[in-house]
């Protein structure tokens, strides 16, 4: 059995407590010596007075700045702003003008009815607060994200909302994203720099600090955008909401948290609280139309047919007969027209392998539209060959992961163009066909990749190479 003492000073914040009993001493010395200073004072001492005073006061200010809003911070801030977010609406501000005008009518006629009346008003607001915290009280949220999803088609998520208490139930409960009320700005920080000079003809580099404006960057896209809306939720139960989201773009997404809010009873006052729930989402590239899906397919497939040889079905080529042939695939007639012994080939069956590669352009290259048409249509290739069982492999400019379709599809959804070492004179030519989506110009490509490959160009919808 562990020691629950053990396990207590485990849990416990020891730099909290030390702050803590630090504050308490020094305002125990900042006590006498306020004691020690009124006896001074009642003596006719005056500098002792003055000393013991100024010690105590010193002493207040010490424990005042440096341990106060430390523990405030700590413990303090946090759970008052999630039990004290209040926000007024538009009904709340009408209902204050009301009660301000029957408060001034009341003070002017001294009439005890309107006492009364304004009394009653604003202790409904004070049980509005009440009610809505008591509704928020204990409820847990669940938000069940996919771990991707394609942009311009939707996507199910569900948000579970628990009302773990006993007898109370919760009214007009609202699920959303909180809401960004601090603006984007430039921040300064210090910035550590070094400057040169010579001496003796030797470099001696000092230290400097200069103070530079930060731009902040904006945060990735929120994942839930509308608010999800239940309107009651019984004690010891759970409901469940399934909301069709739908992402404009690919991308990453992601939510750092969500808010808690409700109206209820009499919609004077929002009573919000933060629940602390982080959830990402890859977007992946939107599919390619079909029509022009259809377009490059059976250009691709004929390409890709041409190129893979072999043993099969498909007659390929009739070839000049050599000692590694098989007898049963000579070509008799053909032999006899021409006088010489000719063999057929047939197209490969078995070894069905072909590479995606997607040229990154260096920024400014190609136009934004006509790059994420080849981001989509790069997708919507690997997509439709791995449904049709081809040996998918995948290369490009700054991609290192493994030949896996999602993690080529995730690579696609967070690319952007970028200055790469990356050329397609250092991929390796081997047995596979290659689709490559490039925005170098016609006539630009290797002759060794040119001769395997089908060369889709970025500024047009397709091209042979």
């Amino acid at each position: 059995m562990a020691n629950p003492f053990k396990s207590l000073a485990a849990n416990i914040d020891r730099e909290a407590w030390l702050r803590f009993f630090l504050a308490l001493a020094g305002l125990a010395l900042a006590f006498a010596a306020a004691v020690f200073s009124a006896a001074a004072s009642e003596a006719g001492n005056v500098a002792a007075t003055v000393v013991f005073a100024s010690s105590a006061l010193l002493l207040a200010g010490l424990v005042g700045v440096l341990t106060v809003p430390y523990l405030a911070r700590r413990v303090v801030a946090a759970r008052v702003r999630a039990a004290l977010h209040y926000e007024l609406t538009r009904e709340g501000t009408a209902y204050l003008i009301v009660i301000l005008v029957i408060g001034v009518a009341a003070l002017n006629t001294a009439n005890n009815l309107l006492y009364i009346v304004l009394g009653t008003m604003l202790s409904a607001i004070v049980v509005s607060g009440i009610a809505s915290a008591a509704v928020l009280r204990r409820l847990e949220l669940d938000v069940d994200i996919p771990q991707n999803a394609f942009a311009e088609r939707p996507v199910a998520v569900r948000v579970t909302l628990q009302n773990p208490r006993v007898w109370t139930p919760s009214f007009s409960v609202t699920v959303q994203a909180p809401s960004d009320d601090k603006k984007k700005r430039r921040r300064w920080e210090w910035q550590k720099t070094r400057f040169t000079f010579p001496k003796h003809r030797q470099w001696f580099q000092l230290p400097d600090y200069t103070l530079r404006r930060k731009l902040l960057l904006p945060p990735p896209p929120k994942i839930l955008t509308h608010p999800v809306y239940f309107a009651f939720v019984p004690a010891g139960h759970t409901a469940t909401v399934q909301v069709e989201l739908m992402f404009p773009r690919r991308g990453q997404y992601s939510q750092e948290g969500f808010r808690v809010s409700t109206r209820f009873p009499f919609s004077f006052l929002i009573k919000s609280r933060s629940v602390a729930l982080e959830r990402e989402l890859v977007v992946y590239p939107a599919m390619t139309e079909p029509d022009e899906l259809l377009e490059i397919l059976p250009l691709i497939t004929g390409e890709y047919v041409s190129f893979v040889r072999g043993r099969g079905s498909e007659l390929y080529r009739i070839r000049e007969h050599t000692p590694d042939d098989m007898v049963r695939h000579v070509d008799w007639k053909a032999t006899a027209k021409t006088g010489s012994l000719k063999v057929r080939e047939f197209t490969r069956e078995d070894e069905r392998r072909l590479r995606i590669v997607f040229d990154n352009p260096e920024p400014g290259r190609v136009s934004p539209e006509a790059y994420e048409r080849a981001v989509s249509l790069a997708a919507s290739l690997a997509g439709h060959f791995a449904s049709e069982n081809v040996d998918l492999s995948f290369a490009g400019s700054n991609y290192d992961g493994s030949q896996r379709l999602d993690d080529f599809l995730r690579h696609l959804a967070l690319i952007q163009p970028q200055p790469s070492e990356w050329v397609l004179e250092s991929m390796p030519v081997s047995t596979d066909f290659n689709v490559i989506l490039t925005s170098r110009t016609p006539g630009s490509i290797p002759n060794a990749i040119w001769e395997c490959s089908y060369v889709i160009y970025m500024e047009r919808k397709g091209d042979r190479a």
